[in-house]
């Protein structure tokens, strides 16, 4: 039986999310991009919280990876709100190229730390 690309991408982020935890202090910015938006969100895995989150749901104007900068920015701001200034990044088991290299990239030019 030959895996899809579903279930590749599955197994990658199950064996990410083993290594990487999010604390108060420095929390995980988890990726999830779909054919049409991408959502990034700022998590607490200690509290089981979300701290802060961004998508381009509402905005969609512009290229995907357009899109994608804005939300890097977007996300590493509301961060900055609440004195976050270092994170551990969560690529959810996608590849990071393309969308997912251009969100951590806008994040990182706005002052986040990973």
């Amino acid at each position: 039986m030959k895996t899809t690309t579903i279930e590749k991408r599955i197994r990658r982020h199950k064996r990410i999310r083993s290594r990487v935890i999010g604390s108060a202090e420095r929390p995980r910015l988890a990726v999830f991009k779909s054919n049409k938006f991408m959502y990034a969100q700022l998590i607490d895995d200690a509290a089981g919280k979300t701290i802060a989150s961004a998508s381009d749901i509402k905005d969609a104007k512009g290229t995907k990876t357009e899109r994608a900068i804005a939300i890097g920015k977007a996300i590493a701001g509301e961060a900055s709100k609440k004195n976050i200034t270092s994170i551990v990044f969560d690529r959810g088991g996608f590849r990071f190229t393309g969308r997912v290299k251009a969100l951590a990239d806008s994040a990182r030019e706005a002052g986040l730390n990973f």
